[in-house]
């Protein structure tokens, strides 16, 4: 793993060893109840002791196992839901597809908001660290341009859909193409085995450990069958390390890459949330700037893409039913581009005080100048000058989002796959406003979690997330609420020990796995980070169970 492959940042701030919140852990002693109605009336209480209070995410708070999902954080935030779409960013030879394949992976990177339930996992300890990897095949295209890739695990196509894709496709990766609708269906996932012709209820795909029975889904069958050896040569991965390198605040940082196509992702994840009338509002912290992108080699190489995170509420919190809207704007910029400079804006609609919620949501991809500053005040749709559109796009964003180019879209390139991964793909022309109506960008009712591989405890370290927390873990899933909680405390209290010997000895903390300075938003690897990343690229996982 090269260097540069990171951007670097310059040297500036960085995180304090600061282990110690301000004030007294506030805790929730367990109430013995671990029906829905106990819970409920923990979380009144927890609320209650959070009113007025500027920034839960930063309090020392101690909550009883029972309202945990047997999960580690760090392994519960990593944008990855979809990891075939965040390896197809950069299949395109037209940078117009390249950031409408941005956009399509923004609307997936967090699957498990849109069909699972909201929960609480652990909270990560200072210098716990996480990695994992998917082996996911590469999507296919249709033969119509304006239609969303042909995705081919965990995903349940309605039949007339996967019908209308039926038609001559595409392989990416190997340049095959089928004439058959059986070519374009071969993939559909196991998640779901139901053969009805509408999208499958909420609850058909596992979200978590404790959902899937600490998920013995594998990605390896598919459509039910036994493994297609033939197909798994043609799979890309996807690897994934993040560390927490900061207790107060909780701060962790995070790397992502699929070397075969040249993408990879890095960042700072923390949190700012605080109660806001009978929900939590829950922002981007100091340190979290957004999710980076930098295209590393192919068609799109140079590139980077700065993604923005819009802010979210958790509702229904005296219901005890618990929901997410999101509000505020996602930005997309392209950097570096060689052409034509593109932008996103992707606006969430406010939902009213009054009435169900509709998450709806809608933007505009444009063009900007990179040399002038103009366009950073182009937060909302409204604000962006028509003239600079070139595509608009809306809809539901826990179901269905169209999209369509409009006049002002310039000419696109005469290919539209990259010739690194199909050298004979057809020329396509740009279809201008005239000549179609509005495609499915992408169809989010028809998608699930892809489930990750992650190393067997034996061979993890201490502070590796599932072999930290595992004495949790297992007394959850075997409903030994007590013992879990006694379990947590444990490790809790061992922290504290260890922040107190180093203040006693004059020792900084040091992340294992990136570089203290993080004052840019974007982490830079250790040669011990890039060793685990090279190491998760051969791991041998055939075995492995995978997990959501």
């Amino acid at each position: 793993m090269a260097d540069e492959a990171i951007i670097k940042i310059p040297s500036g701030e960085v995180l304090e060893d600061d282990d110690e919140a301000p004030g007294p852990t506030i805790s929730l002693p367990d109430s013995g109840d671990v029906g829905e109605g106990g819970k409920l009336s923990m979380i009144v209480q927890l609320v209650k002791k959070c009113l007025g209070v500027k920034d839960i995410a930063a309090m020392r708070l101690s909550l009883p196992a029972s309202l945990l999902e047997p999960l580690p954080n760090l392994e519960y935030w990593h944008y990855l839901d979809r990891p075939d779409l965040f390896a197809a960013i950069n299949d395109s030879n037209d940078p117009f597809e390249r950031i409408l394949a941005v956009v399509r992976f923004i609307f997936t990177k967090d699957l498990k908001f849109v069909h699972g339930k909201v929960c609480k996992p652990y909270n990560s300890v200072l210098g716990e660290h996480f990695r994992g990897h998917w082996d996911v095949p590469p999507v296919s295209y249709s033969s119509d341009p304006t239609q969303p890739p042909i995705l081919r695990v965990h995903t349940n196509v309605p039949s007339q859909t996967a019908l209308a894709q039926g038609s001559e496709t595409l392989s990416v990766k190997s340049n095959r193409s089928g004439k058959s609708s059986k070519s374009t269906r071969s993939g559909l996932s196991l998640t779901s085995m139901s053969k009805s012709k509408t999208s499958p209820t909420l609850s058909t795909a596992p979200t978590s450990l404790g959902d899937a029975g600490l998920s013995k889904l594998s990605l390896s069958p598919l459509n039910g069958s036994g493994r297609n050896e033939e197909k798994d040569k043609d799979n890309v991965r996807v690897v994934y390390v993040t560390e927490q390198v900061s207790h107060h605040p909780p701060v962790s940082a995070y790397y992502a890459s699929c070397p075969s196509r040249g993408v990879e992702m890095a960042g700072i994840d923390q949190i700012s949330a605080k109660v806001s009338g009978t929900a939590v509002r829950v922002a981007p912290g100091s340190f979290n700037k957004g999710i980076y992108i930098n295209l590393t080699s192919g068609p799109g190489m140079g590139e980077k893409y700065h993604i923005t995170h819009p802010v979210a509420n958790v509702n229904g919190i005296l219901r005890g039913s618990f929901y997410i809207t999101v509000g505020d704007s996602t930005i997309v910029t392209c950097m570096g581009a060689k052409g034509v400079a593109y932008r996103a804006v992707i606006e969430y609609k406010e939902e009213s005080w009054l009435g169900r919620a509709h998450f709806l949501v809608e933007g505009v991809i444009h063009t900007y100048n990179e040399g002038s500053t103009e366009h950073e005040e182009w937060t909302k749709v409204k604000h962006v000058p028509t003239a600079r559109v070139v595509a608009v796009f809306d809809g539901c964003w826990r179901n269905h989002i169209r999209w369509r180019r409009v006049a002002a879209s310039p000419p696109a390139l005469s290919t539209s796959l990259s010739p690194a991964s199909s050298p004979s793909t057809p020329s396509f022309s740009t279809p201008s406003l005239f000549q179609t109506e509005y495609a499915t960008l992408v169809d989010l009712s028809t998608l699930f979690v892809v489930p990750k591989k992650v190393r067997p405890l034996e061979r993890q370290l201490p502070n590796e997330s599932r072999k930290l927390w595992d004495a949790v873990t297992t007394r959850l899933l075997a409903k030994e609420y007590g013992e879990a909680t006694k379990a947590k405390l444990a490790i809790e209290q061992k922290q504290r020990d260890e922040a107190v010997e180093r203040k006693r000895k004059g020792v900084e903390f040091i992340p294992q796995y990136f570089e203290r300075d993080i004052s840019s938003g974007v982490p830079v690897l250790t040669a011990a980070g890039r060793k685990a990343v090279e190491e998760e690229l051969k791991e041998c996982s055939e075995t492995w169970p995978s997990s959501s």
